[in-house]
């Protein structure tokens, strides 16, 4: 029965460890020690299996245990596995020193503890094993005298026979370095008979290294008699593999006590290390890309900060975000994605120097670790070069896919002297390369804290707005191209800013769609836009429609069928009069739930555009999916009409794909009669821009659509 004794001053650790101890077979005893000198006297003259002890403990520490340890009466062999915090070579080596087997780095993971204990306790019971064999054969050839020769010849080849079957390395030399025994297994590893590998040297078998460090601890057996504690190392076997060997040694004395030979017994730990070099590798690096992951890059960031401090070293951290790749998700699928993002790594990682730290941080962010620069200047060059890298197509099955970047750049030491603050910092410059417009790359600047803080102030004032009713609703006139009538207005909404008058929804709507209170002001802007219709209907404008933007966030975080239905039984609009419009970017998510939930506004009897038209990737088997009346074109193929020929394709090319499934057109941002003109005869069925009105409040436009009603009748 195993016999396991733990030795931690630390009441958690020492239960922690004895249950893991026991877990490894139902055979396993283990006791538990609290103190050093109570478990040096609770072991001796003890068959104790396998010693498990911290380093840090009152009395002595671990290695002056091992040492006193080692003096007991039969623990010379028994395996000693010390417990650290400590990384530095020097405890690890008088731990050795003293007789130490094996180390485990503190907080100890679970699995390699049981595993390392259940291989050193197979080691030691293959070593018992050897020991119960000799004083076997030792006790028959006591039995008789008359019979002495013949026991022996037969227990040698009994116990040859033993040996051979034990899948572990057994070697035996003399004090001179000479083989005098090897069994199959170690015949094997060297790829010869065990009749050629016996009188040979052991430099001559394994090798000048091997050879070499195997005799240096033959010497120390035989020069003290003493069994050297299992120890690891690397052995390259006759086909070439390097395989991980956990060895040990043990003096083999004649009748007088002097050693005549070093008996070395090693068992194959192979898969045991390349299991947990496997797991090592997983926990610090993305399954994706093979980049390091967060937890390597923190480790690297921290590691140049501690070498900075030995001298003049500067370094940057680069956050990379891909601008826009839920797009490529969503028009190319996941696949393509996966496929993109480790091209981009492969990229990065190319451009990146080999003392550079490439990681994947994120689903499509991206950090660089560079070092040794001189100064931002570096930094910013580096980042450009990035920039150019990241924005190369990249082919795929399905078309050409590309994507620019955001970088966000913080320098060490000048923006923080903690790896937490520069990621924080490098973050932060990052979203306000962002928020610039993308593609490019922002130094961190302290004032962008100022920003942070300006946006939490926006944020409570815009709670605060909607509390109070300072949101209002202008409505920018649409106009019947063959008429010239006044068919709808759109609602847009502005915020009556206490001391600072109408603010635009510039200068508080990106904020709120940021952290999702664009649901509450959008549900707000529903309910008022519906009773805004119903009032100018019943003023003399019937038939006048009203359109309502909605966002995103409103078809992910709330019903949008149940909301418009009750703001139309609130309000008593007609449905045929609120027009719902969606960006162009809404319909490309694609989602079932979205194309129900549009259907589900249809059957009210709503209409549905599609806002901002052509600047997304629309084609024409999006819009067929989504049940759609009309196509709003984006201003920005309106601005320059019909001077640039491109601006001219595009919108022909939306008008034909719109007027093919029966879509209304309605042009944005029309300022010009020329731009009139041209977009009537090109068929154009609605319009809006400065040139009929600019937005305007409730009452102006009740009296805009009168006037507009009265001049075409007359004219």
């Amino acid at each position: 029965m195993p016999l396991v004794a733990i030795l931690d001053d630390q009441l958690t650790n020492r239960q922690i460890f004895a249950r893991l101890a026991g877990s490894i077979a139902d055979d396993v005893t283990v006791e538990t020690y609290a103190d050093p000198l109570q478990a040096l006297a609770g072991l001796k003259d003890r068959a104790v299996d396998l010693v498990i002890t911290d380093f840090k403990m009152p009395h002595m520490d671990g290695a002056e245990f091992v040492r006193q340890f080692r003096d007991l009466p039969g623990a010379a062999d028994t395996p000693v596995v010390v417990l650290t915090v400590y990384e530095e070579r020097s405890f690890r080596l008088r731990a050795l020193e003293c007789g130490a087997t094996d180390f485990l780095q503190s907080p100890v993971d679970h699995q390699e503890f049981i595993t390392r204990a259940r291989n050193l306790l197979r080691l030691r019971r293959q070593q018992l094993l050897l020991a119960q064999r000799a004083d076997h054969l030792k006790a028959e050839l006591d039995e008789s005298e008359r019979t002495r020769e013949l026991a022996m010849r037969d227990s040698r080849e009994r116990l040859a026979q033993v040996i051979d079957s034990i899948p572990a390395v057994v070697r035996c030399a003399d004090p001179d370095g000479m083989i005098q025994f090897v069994n199959a297994f170690q015949a094997r590893i060297l790829g010869k008979s065990a009749t050629e590998v016996v009188g040979q040297t052991v430099s001559k078998c394994l090798g000048d290294e091997q050879g070499a460090r195997s005799n240096a601890l033959d010497r120390m057996v035989s020069e003290t008699g003493r069994a050297v504690p299992s120890y690891e190392e690397d052995i390259v076997d006759a086909s070439g593999k390097t395989r991980v060997f956990l060895s040990s040694k043990t003096p083999l004395l004649d009748p007088g006590g002097v050693v005549s030979g070093i008996l070395t017994t090693s068992i194959d730990i192979t898969e045991r290390k390349d299991a947990e070099n496997y797991l090592h590798h997983m926990a610090h690096h993305d399954a994706l890309t093979g980049l390091p992951n967060r937890a390597l890059l923190h480790q690297r960031i921290n590691r140049e900060i501690a070498r900075s401090r030995r001298g003049d070293r500067m370094f940057a951290l680069h956050l990379i975000d891909l601008d826009d790749f839920k797009s490529i998700n969503d028009l190319h699928g996941h696949g393509v994605g996966d496929r993109f993002i480790a091209t981009i790594g492969q990229r990065l990682q190319d451009l990146a120097r080999r003392q550079d730290t490439v990681a994947r941080i994120g689903g499509d962010e991206f950090a660089v670790l560079q070092t040794n620069i001189s100064g931002p200047a570096d930094a910013q060059q580096f980042a450009n070069t990035m920039l150019k890298v990241i924005a190369q197509p990249h082919a795929c099955h399905t078309g050409i896919v590309a994507s620019s970047g955001s970088v966000g750049i913080t320098m060490h030491p000048s923006d923080g002297a903690d790896g937490g603050v520069l990621l924080k910092n490098a973050d932060t410059a990052m979203y306000r390369a962002k928020a610039d417009g993308g593609n490019r790359a922002s130094l961190y600047a302290s004032d962008m804290q100022n920003t942070a803080l300006h946006n939490a102030t926006l944020d409570g004032e815009l709670r605060t707005a909607l509390e109070r009713g300072e949101f209002l609703l202008h409505f920018q006139p649409q106009i019947n191209a063959a008429t010239g009538e006044m068919v709808g207005g759109e609602a847009l909404i502005r915020w009556n800013k206490p001391g600072q008058g109408l603010q635009t929804p510039g200068a508080f709507l990106p904020r709120a769609e940021a952290t999702g209170f664009i649901v509450a002001i959008n549900e707000w802007v529903v309910m008022e836009a519906c009773r805004a219709g119903r009032r100018w209907n019943q003023m003399g404008l019937g038939g006048i429609r009203v359109g309502v933007n909605l966002s995103p966030l409103q078809f992910i975080r709330q019903n949008v069928p149940l909301l418009v239905t009750r703001a139309l039984g609130d309000s008593g609009l007609d449905p045929h009069l609120l027009d719902l419009e969606l960006t162009e970017s809404s319909v490309l998510e694609d989602s079932e739930t979205l194309i129900a939930e549009l259907a589900q506004l249809r059957m009210l009897g709503c209409e549905i555009s599609i806002d901002d038209f052509g600047t997304g990737y629309s084609s024409l088997r999006y819009v067929k999916r989504f049940p759609v009346d009309r196509l709003k074109i984006d201003q920005s193929f309106i601005r320059n009409l019909p001077r640039d020929p491109n601006d001219v394709a595009i919108v022909r090319t939306i008008m034909s794909l719109g007027h093919s499934l029966d879509l209304s057109i309605l042009a944005e941002g029309v300022e010009t009669e020329e731009q009139r003109a041209f977009l009537a005869a090109e068929g154009c069925d609605e319009f809006q821009g400065y040139l009929f009105a600019k937005p305007m409040s409730f009452d102006d436009f009740v009296a805009f659509g009168l006037s507009r009603h009265a001049k075409v009748r007359t004219a």
